[in-house]
């Protein structure tokens, strides 16, 4: 009998250019939008507040929190890319969020492998930038995030 452990990647499996499409996709609930807002002390009524959303424009709805947003696209890619192999997040840039996300969308999550280098101070890692993007169920650029991650290197017996 074979084991498979699932992981995400070492530094040299990452391939400049692939593309990865994390799959299931999330369906944001109202539940999530309350949790995850009360949980972090926003008290936006954009996300919270039914009444005072429905009449503001040009929505007319409450808005998933957009921090949910995109920490459920990153957290999306952990299993496929950083499960394991991580040594740490060093950073996030260029976060936009081009459309809103509301009650009932999905969430699909892709990941494009824009730059890698060994570290040049941490001997066994490198550092790898990501590139992503999530969708809604449409097709729809909802948020896009750049990641900056330190990643292990494939253990000596495994090179």
């Amino acid at each position: 009998m074979t084991d498979i452990v699932q992981r995400g990647l070492y530094f040299e499996e990452f391939e400049l250019g692939a593309r990865y499409l994390h799959r299931p996709g999330r369906t944001a609930t109202e539940a999530d939008n309350v949790l995850f807002t009360t949980l972090t002390m926003n008290t936006q009524s954009l996300h919270l507040d039914a009444a005072f959303s429905d009449a503001q424009q040009p929505f007319g709805q409450r808005l998933m929190n957009s921090m949910w947003t995109l920490s459920t696209m990153v957290g999306a890619s952990v299993a496929q890319l950083t499960q394991g192999t991580l040594v740490a997040q060093l950073g996030l840039s260029d976060i936009s969020f081009p459309h809103p996300v509301f009650h009932g969308d999905t969430l699909y999550t892709e990941s494009l492998i824009t730059e890698k280098r060994l570290s040049a101070s941490r001997p066994g890692q490198g550092i790898v930038t990501i590139a992503h993007t999530g969708r809604n169920q449409d097709g729809v650029v909802v948020a896009k995030a750049t990641r900056v991650a330190l990643m292990h290197c494939l253990p000596e017996g495994e090179k």
